[in-house]
């Protein structure tokens, strides 16, 4: 499989368009030293030879997915600017593309007004949501359930906030029961429900989350880094179906276009249903803010400098692809879920494995069917370690006895057992189940 090079043509036509806006300048000379430059281009495209196939079907390990080609066009030919999406001074054209793509999000929940704009990435993004429900809830505690991201624990000791995790459901989903416990014993300042885990995919009951924000008032933040993009998908079930009807009820939503968004690295979202949370972001930057009373993004964000190429290239891929139900971009989520739906009923109708639940999104889990939770995950090892070397990268994933005993009858001689873990989050994945399918088999 070649990597993707047609577009390159395009880029170059795309450089002179753009050098045309600043024809008026003066001309001047950029001396490069191109024998140099071939030299260490050519020495960094060997090292990177050290790096798992992430752009191949056979990839379907770990969240990571190849940027789409109008992103990394997009991301490219802002580099040639290189704008910074702190101030307008930086980034004028960026910053509003920043903002129109950031106001498409926000539609897609269903929010016609709302405070919002990139991050770095997901992690940053939490942080600034659970920064703003710390400000509104000074002291009181966070909690999120066992299979969130781990990010929000550490976040939480960041902003000096108390957090607890709550337990999960045979589905990996948190557990109502156990949050209601934790709420009647107060102060509860910000519940986290995860439309996506990270290792599973399982989504959180967000009625029923919502049906206790009513009863105990607290500020509910929607973790969507990865599952948020599949509010598109109409082959959902009904479980995670009702939940993403219910999103645009939160206070806040986190999203990763660098995950199913088709961008590059690093890409994330922050959403506020209230835009008047703003305040909290005040502060005065007299060298940058000279150039008008527009309101800058770096006004509303706890980062500073930001990478305005991430704008372009999100406003771009929007641009080509609207986040619209029964678009291309939609169809392309709905054969991700196809490719997971599919893996798993060739894994669960075969007796050499276990499977634990059905996948909600995108990503499968399952064991090997042996008698201990010990061998199972020597096991699941070796299937990873073996299927690598014939070009199929899975991941692995632990998950606790707590979660999983009602699953499977085994015997439990230790408290995590190690799980074999695809992540299909290509479109194309749904063309490769049958070869993904027969390297596992020879495998096993």
């Amino acid at each position: 499989m070649a990597l993707e090079t047609q577009s390159l043509n395009i880029l170059s036509e795309a450089i002179e368009r753009l050098e045309e806006g600043f024809s008026n300048l003066p001309d001047h000379d950029v001396e490069l030293d191109l024998s140099g430059l071939r030299t260490v281009i050519f020495e960094a495209a060997e090292k990177m030879h050290d790096n798992f196939p992430y752009h191949h079907p056979l990839y379907a390990g770990q969240m990571l997915k190849p940027p789409h080609a109008i992103a990394r066009l997009a991301y490219m030919l802002a580099m040639w600017i290189n704008p910074n999406n702190h101030a307008l001074d930086g980034g004028r054209a960026s910053s509003a593309m920043e903002k129109d793509a950031v106001a498409g999000i926000a539609q897609m929940f269903g929010w016609k007004t709302h405070l919002g704009h990139l991050c770095g990435g997901g992690t940053m993004a939490n942080l600034e949501a659970l920064w703003v429900s710390g400000r509104l809830n000074p002291g009181k505690k966070v909690v999120a359930s066992e299979q969130a991201h781990y990010t929000h624990n550490r976040i939480s000791e960041v902003l000096h906030l108390p957090f607890q995790s709550i337990p999960c459901d045979s589905r990996a989903k948190m557990d109502i029961d156990a949050l209601e416990k934790v709420l009647e014993n107060g102060n509860v300042g910000t519940v986290v429900a995860t439309l996506g885990t990270t290792a599973a995919g399982s989504i959180d009951p967000l009625p029923e989350i919502i049906e206790l924000k009513t009863q105990y008032g607290f500020r509910l933040h929607v973790d969507a880094a990865y599952g948020g993009y599949f509010l598109l998908a109409d082959n959902l079930d009904a479980a995670a179906r009702s939940a993403f009807d219910r999103i645009g009820e939160a206070d806040s939503i986190v999203i990763d276009p660098h995950k199913h968004g088709l961008q590059p690295y690093g890409c994330g979202c922050v959403l506020f249903k209230d835009p008047a949370v703003g305040k909290f972001y005040n502060h005065t930057s007299p060298y940058t803010y000279f150039s008008s009373a527009e309101m800058h993004l770096g006004e509303i964000s706890l980062e500073c400098s930001r990478a305005g190429a991430s704008a372009v290239a999100l406003w771009a891929t929007l641009r080509m692809f609207p986040l619209q139900p029964h678009g291309k971009f939609a169809q392309g989520l709905e054969n991700s879920r196809k490719a997971a739906l599919a893996l798993f009923e060739k894994i669960r109708s075969d007796q050499r494995f276990l499977t634990a639940f059905p996948p909600e999104l995108d990503i499968v889990i399952w064991v090997p069917r042996l008698e201990k939770a010990s061998e199972i995950s020597a096991r699941s090892n070796e299937i990873f370690e073996t299927a690598a070397r014939k070009n199929l990268h899975l991941a692995i994933a632990s998950f606790p006895k707590t979660m999983l005993v009602d699953n499977w009858d085994i015997e439990w001689d230790q408290e995590q057992v190690a799980c074999l873990r695809s992540c299909l989050m290509k479109a194309e994945h749904m063309d490769w189940v049958e070869r993904i399918w027969q390297i596992l088999d020879e495998v096993c």
